[in-house]
C-alpha cells in the first residue's frame, strides 16, 4: 500500500474510508455573556417560527473539486460564529498539547487515493447522521437528534463520559477541558461537556437561510458548500445533489449522513 503524499498527517487516522483504495488522514486538527444578535440575513420577525418538525432535514453538500488547499474560510467562520476563536491556551501548556485539546468543530482533511495518488481536500464536521452512533451510546440522552435531522448535545445532561467521542467514526466531537471565561450567549459552552458542529442551529431557529461555513466559502469565491433542506426537491442542495455524483463518508456504516461530498 502506498503512503499518503508528504504533508499529510499520518499520526491520527480516522476510519473515514469512502471507497476501496482510499486512505484517509485527519489533519489540523466567571461567565461573561454577550448580547445575542440575529445572524446575518435573519430578521426579528423570523424568531419563534414554530416547533421543529421532520418536514425538513437540514444538510450540506461539499464539492471537493472547489475546496482549495490552505483555505480556512469555513473553519475560521465556524470559530467566529460559535465563539471558538475566544479560546485561549492554558498557562504552561505546550502549543502541541493545546492543538490537540482545543475545541474544533470543522477540520480540513486530506484524502489520498492509494491507486492514483490523487489528494482531495475537504472540510470535515459532524455528519448529522440519521442513525447517529453518538446518540446510541450516550448514557444520559445528552446526545440527541432533532426532528429536523440536526444532531446536538444537551449540556445540562452531558456528564463528560466521552462515549460519544469514541463512537463517532468521523472524530467530529471535542471535549471542553478548561473553565470557559468567554463565550457567546447564543452558543453556551462549558467545562466537562462534549460539543460539535450544530449546523448553526441558532441561525436555523431564527430563520436564517444558511450556515456560517457556507456563507464564508461563498464570500471567498469558492462556493464549495451548499446548505439546505434535503427533503425539498426544489431546494438548492437537492438540485445540486441531482447534478453532481456524490457520496457519504463511511457509506459502509449505513448512517445516512446529512453531509454529502462530491468529487471523492
Amino acid at each position: 500500500m502506498k503512503h499518503p503524499p508528504e504533508g499529510i498527517d499520518q499520526g491520527r487516522r480516522a476510519l473515514l474510508g469512502v471507497a476501496v483504495g482510499v486512505t484517509t488522514a485527519v489533519v489540523a486538527p466567571g461567565l461573561v455573556l454577550h448580547a445575542a444578535a440575529l445572524p446575518s440575513g435573519a430578521s426579528a420577525g423570523a424568531q419563534g417560527t414554530g416547533p421543529v418538525t421532520d418536514s425538513v432535514r437540514w444538510g450540506l453538500l461539499i464539492d471537493t473539486s472547489k475546496c482549495v488547499e490552505g483555505c480556512r474560510a469555513c473553519v475560521d467562520a465556524c470559530d467566529r460564529e460559535n465563539g471558538l476563536d475566544l479560546q485561549t491556551r492554558p498557562a504552561g501548556q505546550s502549543a502541541r498539547a493545546w492543538a490537540d485539546q482545543k475545541a474544533v468543530w470543522v477540520r480540513k482533511v486530506k484524502l489520498a487515493d492509494d491507486l492514483t495518488g490523487r489528494v482531495t481536500n475537504l472540510p470535515l464536521m459532524c455528519q448529522h447522521c440519521e442513525h447517529p452512533p453518538c446518540v446510541d451510546v450516550c448514557p444520559t440522552g445528552a446526545s440527541f437528534k432533532r426532528a429536523d435531522g440536526i444532531v446536538l448535545v444537551d449540556r445540562h445532561t452531558c456528564i463528560g463520559c466521552r462515549y460519544c467521542m469514541m463512537a463517532c467514526p468521523y472524530q467530529a466531537r471535542s471535549f471542553i477541558h478548561e473553565v470557559m471565561h468567554d463565550q457567546l450567549s447564543r452558543v453556551p459552552r462549558g467545562k466537562g461537556c462534549v460539543e460539535s458542529c450544530n449546523l448553526c442551529v441558532s441561525r436555523r431557529d431564527h430563520g436564517a437561510p444558511s450556515t456560517a461555513c457556507a456563507d464564508a466559502c461563498a464570500e471567498a469565491g469558492h462556493h464549495a458548500i451548499v446548505f439546505g433542506d434535503l427533503k425539498d426537491p426544489q431546494s438548492a442542495i437537492s438540485q445540486a445533489l441531482k447534478g453532481l455524483p456524490n457520496r457519504q463518508l463511511r457509506e459502509d456504516l449505513a448512517l445516512n449522513t446529512g453531509v454529502r461530498y462530491a468529487g471523492v
